[in-house]
């Protein structure tokens, strides 16, 4: 089981890193401008988020880089549900 994120919740900080994550949808861009929409996200990365930010908050490029044994890319940058 993953530690427990310290950093809290934040839809422009990464839950797993408390980096900014850079997500368009949280600057009010459109999400196909998202970084995340063209980069394969490492599903062991989606893995460690911590139940309270999945679907909430999105990653940062470094936390979702792809190890090499990553297959395919994902569209891990969904719109966060309104709070």
């Amino acid at each position: 089981m993953p530690a427990a994120s310290t950093h809290p919740l934040a839809s422009s900080c990464c839950p797993l890193c408390g980096q900014p994550n850079q997500c368009a949808i949280a600057a009010g861009r459109p999400a196909e401008s998202c970084w995340c929409m063209t980069q394969a996200i490492d599903p062991a990365a989606l893995a460690a988020l911590p139940d309270e930010a999945r679907g909430q908050v999105c990653i940062c490029a470094a936390c979702g880089a792809p190890t090499p044994d990553a297959q395919q890319p994902s569209a891990a940058c969904s719109p966060p549900s309104p709070i």
